[in-house]
């Protein structure tokens, strides 16, 4: 089975069209205003209707609340949502139930004691993203380049579908997915040329990585 790839923090159509053109599953816009990927609703909404069929579109938030996903979900049209704040598996059922869209809950990882919380949220999630544990006082909670050790989910498998992320990139992808199993990856900084700006060469290489 191929690897699939979800290219985030796409903010304009050159971005897009490079991540479209190398062959990405998913494509993921950012709405968090600290984030140099940040989108605003009429962007998004824009850039997803350039989505050919077949690539899921994702929106990606931080502890939104009703009001904020509301908005989102009203203008967007998205294939599912992604969690990269601190919901809880409450909060997570309950957004999922809301908008009757497939949730993505991110869970950061940086040592053995954080494998419990994937299982806590594979229990209500439809997939969850296995991320690097962003370091302490960082302004963002992902994207920041960081890997984690991925013997720490060697072989560890979950009821829902689940995405390796942090810090890839085209050099390192292959070692990453031989160590851990991952079936579908995500990348943002991994492809850019500076904060934001994705690299068409990079993505491309990404893809080709992912292609073994």
């Amino acid at each position: 089975m191929p690897v699939s790839v979800k290219i985030c923090g796409l903010s304009d159509k050159a971005g897009l069209e490079a991540a479209v053109a190398a062959g990405a599953r998913y494509v993921g816009f950012v709405f968090f205003a600290r984030s140099p990927r940040a989108v605003t609703v009429e962007q998004a909404a824009a850039l997803a209707l350039e989505v050919p069929m077949g690539i899921a579109k994702v929106a990606l938030v931080v502890d939104a609340d009703d009001a904020t996903l509301d908005e989102i979900v009203g203008a967007v049209p998205l294939d599912m949502l992604q969690l990269h704040g601190r919901e809880t598996p409450e909060r997570v059922a309950e957004i999922r139930a809301r908008y009757g869209l497939p949730v993505m809950k991110a869970v950061g990882v940086a040592s053995k004691a954080d494998l419990a919380a994937l299982d806590s949220y594979a229990a209500v999630a439809d997939q969850i993203l296995v991320d690097a544990k962003a370091p302490a006082g960082a302004a963002l909670p992902g994207g920041n380049g960081l890997a984690f050790d991925w013997r720490l989910i060697a072989g560890r498998r979950w009821p829902v579908p689940w995405m390796l992320a942090g810090g890839l990139t085209p050099g390192n992808l292959a070692e990453a997915i031989e160590k851990t199993g991952a079936r579908q990856v995500d990348v943002s900084s991994g492809v850019e040329s500076a904060p934001g700006a994705k690299d068409a060469a990079l993505v491309a290489a990404f893809l080709d990585a992912a292609r073994g």
